[in-house]
């Protein structure tokens, strides 16, 4: 087990940060594009989870890369569903 002074170790819980993120964020995709289907509660509960863990993992976690693509892809699955009840409304 590694010991850091400051920085994030791979066995720490932050180093979780960005692969939980990439995951729920192509979650929140196959969810959007299943929407007709299962309607749009999955699509904006992956992807606002995903955009949480992506900037927990921007800011505290080793995997910047995952958690980049976590957070975009995670930010489709969040604004997709807000588009569609923002058309249907007006």
């Amino acid at each position: 087990m590694a010991t850091g002074t400051g920085t994030t170790s791979a066995d720490s819980p932050a180093a979780l940060y960005g692969p939980v993120s990439l995951g729920l964020g192509i979650v929140a995709l196959i969810a959007v594009a299943l929407s007709g289907f299962i309607g749009i509660a999955i699509p904006l509960l992956a992807g606002s989870l995903a955009v949480t863990f992506g900037i927990l993992g921007l800011t505290r976690g080793p995997h910047r890369g995952r958690s980049v693509i976590g957070l975009a892809t995670g930010s489709v699955g969040v604004l997709y569903p807000v588009f569609v009840v923002i058309a249907f409304a007006s």
